[in-house]
């Protein structure tokens, strides 16, 4: 009932209005044919999907790849935590123009910063899960001289994966909202390049349409995750209301 809510109101409030700058829902809907037909799609939406891909699935293996073992170690979390806590503490827009830099314009450059600021909520979910792991298991693996990697495929990991498919969808997040900035700052195509030269062409029907599109990507995107998340944690008992499991 809300999302009917809120287009209700939309609709009433716009009508009311009478500005071009928040125009009615018909008008914004008249502009999705235009502008999200399948060459709008292969131009806009495809180029911004695929920068994301690739900025979060790497930041996602470097996460938990590095992020198991330094939970799993003191002396290399202390040695390594004041390098994370400097690097997760630049805002990424920042590093946009040494980005460009050295990168220049193209698609490294946007893969590079997406990646970049993917990378902390699945490094940090990575460590503190991995240090939750139940010592009792651990050193009854250790005790029956278990192989490293049954440890942490049969123990670790599992116990992480909660915390790390948390930092995955926080990463989704912030990722996609820092693929529209990149194509804002240079980009000839896609969303983010849409949206801004949508407004400053005063398209706004195509601009709204942009925003509904990314609105609409970021719900089915933390959907797919989250059934992931279900089908890979299926395993796990959850508590039932009254205490029952």
């Amino acid at each position: 009932m809300v999302p009917v809510g809120i287009l209700a109101s939309w609709q009433a409030i716009a009508s009311l209005a009478h500005s071009i700058y928040f125009p009615p829902l018909g008008t914004i809907f008249a502009a999705f044919g235009s502008s999200w037909g399948a060459a709008g799609t292969a131009s806009r939406l495809v180029p911004s999907l695929t920068r994301l891909g690739i900025g979060f699935t790497a930041a996602a293996a470097v996460g938990i790849t590095a992020g198991i073992p330094l939970g799993r170690s003191t002396s290399m979390r202390a040695t390594v935590n004041p390098v994370i806590d400097f690097c997760r503490a630049i805002p990424a827009p920042a590093l946009l123009p040494a980005a460009i830099v050295f990168l220049g314009i193209g698609n490294a450059m946007k893969i590079f910063v997406i990646a970049f600021v993917c990378l902390w909520p699945v490094l940090l979910n990575a460590i503190d899960g991995s240090r939750g792991a139940d010592q009792v298991m651990v050193d009854t693996a250790r005790t029956y001289r278990l192989p490293r990697r049954t440890l942490l495929w049969r123990i670790v990991l599992p116990a992480a994966a909660p915390q790390i498919f948390a930092g995955l969808r926080t990463s989704m997040s912030i990722g996609l909202i820092m693929v529209i900035i990149s194509e804002m700052v240079a980009s000839t195509n896609g969303l983010g390049h849409f949206v801004l030269i949508s407004e400053q062409t005063f398209a706004i029907p195509q601009m709204w349409s942009g925003i509904i599109v990314l609105g609409l990507l970021g719900y089915v995107l933390n959907m797919l995750l989250l059934a992931v998340q279900r089908r890979s944690l299926r395993w796990r008992t959850t508590e039932r209301p009254g205490g029952g499991t």
